[in-house]
C-alpha cells in the first residue's frame, strides 16, 4: 500500500515527519469532530462556518442510517477536514455545548438578567433597550408565574421558560447580555 502524505509533509524531511500512529491519531480526531458536527441539529450546523462540501458530507451522514454506511460517510468528513484548520469548528462546538468561556459568561449573565427580572419589573426597560422583537405581555406572564412557583414550592416551569424567553432574545439581537 503507498502511503499517502500531504504536500507539507512530503517536503519535510523524513525525521520530521508525524509518525504513522500520530497521523492515525490526528485522522481519528478529525473523524470525532466530524460526528459531533453529524450530532448538532440542523438549525445550529447552519451557524457554523464550514465549506460547502463538507456541510453537504455532513447533512449525507446525518440521513443515513445504516451503521457501515455513517461509518465511511464520517471517515469521508474527516478527509474532506484534513485540508481544514479544525480550531474554528472546535470553537462553534464548544461554543454550542457551552464548554467555552464566552458561553458560559453570557449564560450566566442571562441568569442574572432572570433574577433582576423576577426581582424588579423595571428590567423590562433594560430589555426593551436591547431587543426590538420582544414579547413584553408573554414575560411579564412567564415573571408572575415563575414567582407564584416560587412561593407556592412548584417545580420551576416558568423560571426555566422565561431564562429560554431571555436567551432566544438575545441570539436574535445577537448582542450580548451585560451587567
Amino acid at each position: 500500500m503507498i502511503p499517502v502524505h500531504t504536500d507539507d509533509e512530503a517536503q519535510l524531511p523524513h525525521d520530521e515527519r508525524p509518525s504513522k500512529s500520530q497521523a492515525k491519531r490526528d485522522m481519528d480526531a478529525l473523524q470525532a469532530l466530524g460526528a459531533r458536527l453529524v450530532a448538532i441539529s440542523a438549525e445550529r450546523l447552519a451557524k457554523i462556518d464550514m465549506p460547502d462540501d463538507l456541510r453537504d458530507a455532513v447533512r449525507d451522514a446525518q440521513r443515513f442510517t445504516k451503521h457501515e454506511a455513517r461509518r465511511r460517510q464520517l471517515q469521508y468528513i474527516g478527509r474532506l477536514m484534513r485540508g481544514l484548520d479544525p480550531a474554528p469548528i472546535q470553537a462553534a462546538i464548544d461554543e454550542i455545548d457551552g464548554v467555552s468561556a464566552a458561553a458560559n459568561a453570557r449564560q450566566h449573565a442571562l441568569e442574572r438578567l432572570r433574577e433582576r427580572l423576577l426581582e424588579d419589573e423595571s428590567a423590562l426597560d433594560e430589555i426593551a433597550r436591547r431587543t426590538t422583537g420582544a414579547d413584553f405581555q408573554r414575560l411579564r406572564q412567564l415573571r408572575r408565574n415563575a414567582l407564584k412557583e416560587r412561593a407556592e414550592q412548584k417545580p420551576p416551569r416558568a423560571y426555566r421558560e422565561l431564562f429560554r424567553v431571555l436567551r432566544e432574545l438575545e441570539e436574535q439581537s445577537g448582542d450580548n447580555v451585560d451587567d
